[in-house]
This record gives structure tokens, sequence and C-alpha cells, in this order.
């Protein structure tokens, strides 16, 4: 039998004495007070805060939202009816964070990170804080950069740049996600990434949009987060954050994003539910004080970076949902004071016929004129008087027959105007198309044309400049000056109206 030496025993043991290391491993743990509603108040959580995670005995996480003496409040993601009077909760000692990186880019994702989708679980590099702060001044570059949606009378008219928020807001059934599924089919060439935030809305809606964006091959640059209406109110409050979440991680690294929160209104709506459930004092239509920062806090988080911080961007499109029109009501108000402009959808407009049915007068972009592209800020400086003039007229032309020349001048003038903004779903155009057709529009080239032949005309005009005009469509990419290619402008249309009978 071998002789146990125990001078080497001993330095054996002494050495792993000093090695070793004591870890504290506590867990704080509180008890259920009482539960309902989705939410939870718990009696014993002395060090939690506020937006951190706690977990039930049953496994249900929920997210700390009140902070008061003898109690914490929580919101519960998922169904409560396992939670019982009495049951342990825990502190989770993490603040809500959602996965982020290319492996979530063509996922259908929930406000946790979460898949929807079927295709197994989300391989991330790395998680990402859902509230951040919004970044300063000085990080900031001003608007520079077009974002182009396809949609003439937008781009036109209120021109999006990279970076900037533009509400769109109308009334129920105006054609609000029409609008921004037809800006993400147009970015397949534009090397943006897409991120789509569904909040309230059926299952069966949120699946017929990812099949449009699959049927046009826009999936493959697109992030869909969906808190549909079947999926309690703190999972559609929180969604919006973590879409813009996965936008800054994209924006941080210098790459171009724009989100869709379709719509704030619903999240408005669910944040009043759970602020009255935790008994916050209501204020204008029942909505707590802070409703405001609500938004505010997730909206300026959209911004243009500096050259020094990569040069990304983040470009929010918040949809807000009106009744009746009325965009004097105390959200919309909140969200356009917020924004940097308005597209407004009008449901007159809209059931005329006229679609996009953005109304021009009411509508504004107040930053992106400066990344508009130089040919088209330059046609589309009259297009706005002309169609307010022809507005105007129209009204009173119904009321009477015995018009003079320059009245029915404008008011044909007019009609085409209306007629050549007018786009189908689906088919976003390029800026350089737009430029042809808004320069025929404002130099007369269709007052010949009856109003209902000029669909079959400018179908027949984008055919003819794809295959023949490469050139003068690059060189309006390029944002070449409106005179330096007039000439030229004026040859494609002359050589296209001399091959085409009407």
């Amino acid at each position: 039998m071998a002789s146990i030496k125990v001078s080497e025993v001993s330095k054996i043991i002494s050495e792993r004495i000093k090695s070793y290391e004591y870890q504290e491993n506590l867990i704080e743990t509180g008890t259920v007070l009482s539960v309902g509603d989705g939410i939870a108040r718990v009696y014993g959580l002395q060090e939690v805060m506020a937006g951190e995670l706690v977990e039930f005995a049953g496994g249900e996480r929920g997210v700390v939202l009140n902070l008061e003496e003898d109690n914490v409040g929580i919101a519960v993601f998922s169904d409560c009816k396992a939670i019982r009077e009495g049951d342990q909760v825990k502190r989770l000692r993490l603040i809500n964070s959602i996965p982020c990186g290319e492996a979530v880019i063509g996922r259908v994702l929930d406000a946790l990170g979460n898949p929807l989708d079927g295709k197994g679980e989300i391989a991330a590099a790395e998680q990402g804080q859902v509230e951040v702060k919004a970044p300063g001044i000085i990080a900031r570059k001003k608007v520079c950069e077009p974002l182009q949606t396809g949609l003439k009378i937008i781009d036109a008219l209120t021109p999006i740049g990279r970076g900037q928020r533009e509400l769109i807001i109308g009334d129920r059934q105006t054609g609000k996600t029409a609008i921004a599924l037809d800006t993400i089919i147009n970015q397949k060439k534009e090397d943006v990434i897409c991120i789509y935030v569904a909040i309230g809305q059926k299952a069966s809606t949120v699946a017929k949009i990812v099949d449009t964006l699959q049927k046009h091959g826009a999936m493959g640059y697109t992030v869909i987060l969906a808190a549909t209406a079947i999926d309690p109110a703190p999972m559609q409050f929180l969604a919006p954050y973590s879409g813009c979440r996965i936008g800054e991680y994209f924006r941080d690294r210098g790459k171009h994003v724009v989100i869709f929160y379709d719509d704030l209104t619903k999240q408005a709506v669910a944040y009043r539910e759970l602020s009255l459930l935790l008994r916050r004092p209501p204020g204008r239509e029942a909505y707590p004080g802070d409703v405001f920062y609500l938004h505010s806090r997730l909206l300026e988080r959209a911004c243009k970076l500096n050259d020094d911080l990569g040069g990304g961007s983040l470009t929010a499109f918040p949809i807000i949902e009106t009744q009746a029109g009325d965009i004097s009501a105390y959200i919309p108000t909140n969200v356009i004071s917020i924004t940097d402009g308005q597209i407004f959808l009008e449901a007159d407009l809209f059931f005329s016929g006229v679609r996009p049915a953005m109304n021009a007068g009411l509508s504004v972009s107040r930053v992106g004129g400066d990344a508009q592209v130089p040919c088209v800020q330059k046609l589309s400086g009259t297009l706005r008087l002309e169609l307010a003039q022809y507005r105007e007229l129209a009204a009173f032309a119904q009321f009477g027959s015995d018009l003079d020349d320059t009245t029915q001048k404008t008011l044909r003038r007019g009609e085409r105007l209306v007629e050549i903004l007018k786009q189908p779903q689906f088919e976003p155009l390029d800026v350089g198309i737009q430029a042809m057709l808004l320069y025929a529009a404002t130099t007369g080239a269709l007052d010949s044309y009856e109003v209902k032949d000029i669909g079959a005309w400018m179908h027949g005009l984008c055919t003819y400049l794809k295959d023949n005009c490469g050139t003068l469509l690059d060189k309006i990419r390029a944002r070449a000056a409106l005179d330096a290619m007039r000439e030229e402008m004026q040859a494609a249309l002359d050589s296209f109206a001399q091959g085409y009978a009407h």
C-alpha cells in the first residue's frame, strides 16, 4: 500500500482553499396577493425594479410596471388562469430583452421574440434590451437621403427621408396598411431592412400580410412582429418597442431600416387598459397622463446617425386610425406633434376610386424635402398648387355649367393629374419612371387624352421607359438636375407618343 505524504496533501488542500470562490445564489421571492385581468399584485419583492422580468410558480412571466409601498403591480405576458393567490414569484434580475441579429430576418415573431412561423428557434447572436434611451442630438445627422415608397403621390408631395418619422393617419379601411406593404416591396433593390409590427390585428390579417410579402419576394429582408387581437394587453403594449430594438441593432451597424407600427392607436388602448387595471389616475379619454411619453420615447428612437457612428438610419412610419376623420382627437394630435409630418388618407377619396387616397392639402412632410430627388422636387413644386386649385374649382363647378375657358382648362388638367397619381396596390414605381410621369402631367402631354384612357397610357409609357430609356432613368436616380435632362425627357415622351395609338 502506497504511503501518503502529509506535506503533499496539505499543499493540495491549501491550493484548493486559495482558488475557492464563494458565490451567493440568493433568489428574492414574493407572494401573489391578487390576480385578474392580466394583472398580478405581489407582496415581498422589495428590491425589484420597474421594467424587470419576474417568473411565477407555473413558469409564466411578467413585467413589473407599478412600484407601490406595500406591493408591486405586474403585467402577465400569458394567460393568468393558472396563477393563484399565494403562489410564489421570483425575480429574474433581467430587463426585458429580444433576440437581435441576422437570424431574425425573414421570421415572424411575437413581442417577446418567440417564433410564430414554425421554422424553429431563433439562433440570434445577442439579446437587445427592449427599452433603451434614444440617441442624443450630437449622435444625429440631418435627414439627407431619400426613402422611396414607390408611390407617386407620396414621393412627390410628401417625400420621406431616411431617419424621418412620418405618420400615416386615416379612418379604418382607407389603405394605411397598403402603403406600408407597397413601401416594403419597393425596398427590394434599395438595401433597406424592413420591420412590420402588427398590433391588435386579427391573426388571419397578419397571415395574409406574410403571404403577400412572400409572393413579392420581400420576406428575405423583412421582420414581422405580431401581437394579435387575441394576445394579452401587455404583449400589444410591448410589441412596438421590441420591433424598434431589432431595428436599432441594424441601424447601429451602419444599415438602413424602415419600421411600420400598425397601429399605435391599439397600443394606446392596450396601455390604457393596463393603466386602469393598475389603478393609475385616468386623464383625457381615460388615458393615463403618460400616454404622450408612451409614443414619444418610441418614436424619438428613429433617426439618422452621424458618420462617426456609421451613418445608419431608422425610419419610422407610425400608423394611427381615426374615427370619422377626426384628426383632432387625443392620440392623433399627440402623434402628429411628435412626428415630422403626416400622410392623411381620406375615406371619401378612397371610396371614389382615388387610391392611394391621400389628401394633398392635409398631408405634409416637414424634413423630407431636403432628401428628395431634385428632378422630382422641381416637378412637384407646381403639382400641389394645381391639385389645390382643382379641388377648389371642382367644388364650385358642380353648382353651375357656365365656366370660362381658364376654369375649364384647370379642371381638365386637374382631372388628369388626379388620374395619373392613382396607383394600383403592389405596383410600386421606380423614381425615374415617377419623374417621367410627373413631367408628362405637368407639361400638358396628357391634355389631349380622355381621362378613361390615361391608365392604359401610363402602363404603356412605363413599359417603354423600362425597355428603351435606361440611361435617362439612371440619370434621374443619380440626382441630375431637371434643366439638364429636360430635352432628353421631352424626346423620350415624343418618341413614345409617335408609336402609341389611342
